[in-house]
């Protein structure tokens, strides 16, 4: 879809839509609406509803840094300390690796 055919006001409703759906515990979602936003929301000459695209990118953009860094951490523990939790570690695991390492 090309965003230069929408109106300014559908390009908003997308927008807030994609955060919306993101919501729900899709932050690829979120990813996505501040990729495909930013140029809308920061190098566009100044429109109406560009303050309002900016904060949902803005927010889109902070909720899915927060997943991925809370993504990260998550396999980061499990990674280095599933053998010393013992049969809990295992099945949290979805293929359980033989031996220690």
């Amino acid at each position: 879809m090309d965003l230069n055919r929408l109106p300014n006001d559908k390009k908003l409703q997308l927008c807030r839509w994609y955060f919306k759906v993101g919501c729900i515990l899709l932050p690829f979602v979120w990813a996505v609406n501040a990729v495909w936003f930013f140029k809308e929301a920061f190098i566009k000459p100044p429109f109406e509803e560009q303050k309002q695209i900016k904060k949902y990118v803005l927010m889109s953009a902070g909720g899915a840094a927060v997943w991925a860094c809370s993504l990260a951490a998550w396999v980061s523990v499990f990674q280095t300390r599933r053998v010393t939790w013992g049969a809990i570690g295992d099945s949290l695991s979805f293929i359980v690796p033989l031996g220690q390492a």
